[in-house]
């Protein structure tokens, strides 16, 4: 038979069987399984067992005392770079105030500027982020028997857009589209690429591709429900905002589209209720815009002034807004308010057309018969959103994409 002892891991002494604490030191006991024969060999197995327990002993302090050398090297370098940032931010903030105070560069400025460059840095992350996680569902979307050749186009793809190299990289996802046109989320990619790029009549073949493939895909509805609307399509465009809306949630921009289809059916009175819910989802300057100026073409002026207040109030620059406040408080008789507003509309280089109106209004003292705040004519039937006020297309295109960047990437 074989005898059992319990054996101490600390001290190494044999204790008798049954104890669980160890006669000489108090540790608890390991219980040691010996042969017969080892009764009768002198301490043949306790002294291995003590030889191998001092090497694994040794073993483990050596690598201890490594693993800590290293955790050492590693704080001192990290506390060397510590320091040494924060010498060079104390040396830039000083070289700053002092560049400052001669009057060579205004700190307000570098400091916006500096706030814009860390925005798109940002912003630069997060569309390298999106679009990695495009490539991992679009390879995986491909069904065909070339998965091979179809994983090198779309990572030489995505691969140039990451470099910035926008044009050769959608080309290359182009062809891996037209290789795979039932690709639901490489025709997703390409019909927002095409979108923002302001190409509707190539955003709406591969939207419509996207959303055949995939028709859940309700953020996709809401970029081809705006193309549709700045095409003319009235019917189409109102199912497919109406059904984001149903299915997602409010949007300025699917709201601003229904409004705009609704003023081209002659219908101002439900569009300005559009035009209220698109302020409600997204307050900006815009939505405050487009309601003042619904609010003058129905000749609530004053209602108008509040909105188009709160539009220059958001944002100073807005010089569409300071044109179309101005000639609204001259219709009130407010002449000299409606002056400096007028002068504020063209405090500006760019050759906007809100420009000519306002000094047309200042040189005459009379407000159009008809003013164009949107770019487009009453009856137009075309470029509804994108081809009028490009401030207002910008952001409806914006607000459209935004919205969809928050939505699962479609499948």
């Amino acid at each position: 038979m074989r005898s059992v002892s319990h054996y101490c891991q600390k001290c190494l002494a044999a204790n008798p069987l049954g104890q669980e604490l160890c006669a000489r030191c108090g540790t608890r006991l390991m219980l040691v399984v010996e042969p017969p024969t080892a009764r009768f060999e002198e301490g043949g197995l306790v002294a291995s067992h003590e030889e191998h327990l001092l090497e694994r002993i040794s073993a483990l302090e050596n690598r201890f005392m490594r693993l800590t050398d290293k955790l050492e090297q590693a704080l001192n370098l990290m506390l060397k770079q510590a320091r040494s940032i924060y010498f060079d931010h104390t040396l830039l903030d000083t070289l700053i105030e002092v560049l400052n105070e001669a009057g060579s560069f205004d700190a307000v400025r570098l400091n916006k500027l500096w706030r814009e460059r860390c925005q798109k840095d940002n912003v630069e992350n997060e569309e390298i982020a999106r679009r990695e996680q495009a490539r991992s569902k679009i390879i995986s979307a491909y069904v065909g028997a070339e998965s091979a050749t179809f994983e090198r186009m779309v990572n030489e793809g995505i691969d140039l857009l990451n470099k910035n190299e926008a044009i050769e990289g959608i080309r290359a996802l182009e062809r891996s589209a037209a290789f795979a046109p039932d690709n639901a989320p490489l025709n997703a990619l390409l019909g927002a690429h095409f979108f923002e790029a302001g190409k509707n009549a190539l955003a709406r073949v591969y939207l419509e591709r996207a959303i055949l493939v995939n028709p859940k895909s309700e953020g996709l509805r809401l970029l081809l429900g705006v193309a549709c609307a700045d095409d003319g399509e009235i019917v189409r465009a109102k199912s497919l905002l109406k059904s984001f809306i149903k299915y997602v949630g409010e949007s300025f921009a699917a709201r601003y589209g229904l409004g705009r289809l609704l003023m081209a059916e002659g219908k101002s009175a439900e569009a300005l209720k559009e035009f209220k819910r698109a302020l409600s989802a997204r307050s900006m300057p815009e939505a405050d815009y487009a309601v003042g100026c619904l609010y003058y073409h129905l000749g609530r002026y004053r209602l108008a002034a509040q909105h188009l207040r709160q539009a220059v109030k958001s944002d100073a620059r807005y010089h569409e807004a300071h044109y179309a406040l101005g000639i609204t408080l001259l219709r009130l008789g407010v002449n000299e308010e409606s002056r400096l507003e007028l002068i504020a509309a063209c405090e500006t280089d760019e050759q906007l057309p809100c420009v000519a109106g306002a000094n047309h209004v200042l040189r005459t003292g009379r407000p159009p018969a008809n003013p164009k705040f949107w770019g487009t004519g009453r009856g137009a039937k075309k470029g509804l959103i994108m081809g009028g006020d490009r401030r207002l297309a910008e952001a409806v295109r914006q607000d459209a994409l935004d919205t969809v960047k928050t939505l699962s990437f479609p499948n």
